[in-house]
């Protein structure tokens, strides 16, 4: 994947935070406002003979405050009638009661067993399909390899980063459309491409064995109606968010935050 000169992202932002409800009316303007009127004694007894609550209380109160810390329930990811690996529910769950997302789609890639999930916004399964991966083992980009030309990229050169991406929709230097999950190391998700057909890309896609799935320069090549019905919809407007699972790394040293909530007890 050769990147293009100048990416092209979507707009996407959350929603602006509501405001505080305003405090209710003032009570010592009417108290002042009862002195004048000598009806002093009568806002008193009104007041004492108001229920409890009746007033508003003040933003920022201290309920206000402690309603705002209490902690996120935990939530699950909604794989609908899939049966994902334990590795990919504990990333998918996180997520979802985390909200890493930030409300916005994202994908899991799941590089040992060649396979990408794709999640709207709340942690709701679109779409899964087998992948094709870089054909070096490794979890972590060469410097610099994004400016290099293909033909200048070794072999042990080839791999797929793992890690933690925002991600952006764009174009290749051909113009083919793609979702940038690393545009400086030219890392992007596509439609599988007929290059060589030596490679035999189509054919490696529809086996079952995992080994074929490595043989791409590192980018996470897919079926054309995968990206076509699942992948452009939910990835390819927006920002979003790929987390690529490792395949040499431990899970929990790429994703610290991820295993923390999972085994906290195992974290020192």
């Amino acid at each position: 994947m050769t990147r293009a000169p100048h990416r092209v992202a979507g707009a996407g932002s959350a929603p602006a935070p509501t405001d505080p409800a305003r405090p209710g009316a003032d009570l010592a303007t009417e108290w002042v406002a009862g002195v004048k009127n000598g009806v002093l004694l009568a806002l008193a007894a009104a007041v004492l003979a108001l229920p409890p609550g009746h007033f508003q209380r003040p933003a920022g109160s201290s309920a206000t405050t402690a309603a705002a810390a209490t902690p996120t329930s935990a939530r699950t990811a909604d794989f609908g009638a899939a049966q994902p690996p334990a590795d990919v529910r504990s990333i998918a769950d996180w997520v979802a009661t985390s909200g890493d997302n930030h409300r916005a789609a994202f994908a899991i890639v799941d590089k040992r067993r060649a396979r990408t999930y794709v999640f709207d916004g709340s942690a709701r399964l679109r779409g899964s399909s087998l992948v094709l991966l870089g054909s070096a083992a490794g979890d972590d980009s060469v410097d610099g390899i994004g400016a290099r030309r293909l033909a200048d990229v070794r072999p042990e050169e080839r791999t797929t980063a793992a890690g933690r991406f925002d991600s952006e929709p764009g174009h290749d230097d051909t113009g083919e459309e793609v979702v940038w999950i690393d545009y400086e190391a030219a890392l992007a998700l596509h439609r599988v491409k007929v290059i060589d057909p030596k490679e035999r890309r189509l054919q490696r896609l529809a086996t079952a064995s995992i080994d074929d799935k490595r043989i791409t320069n590192g980018c996470i090549n897919v079926p054309r109606a995968f990206f076509d019905t699942v992948v452009q919809p939910w990835l390819g407007h927006s920002k979003s968010v790929v987390y690529v699972l490792p395949e040499s790394k431990p899970l929990e040293q790429v994703f610290t935050a991820a295993y923390a909530a999972a085994w906290p007890d195992n974290v020192r």
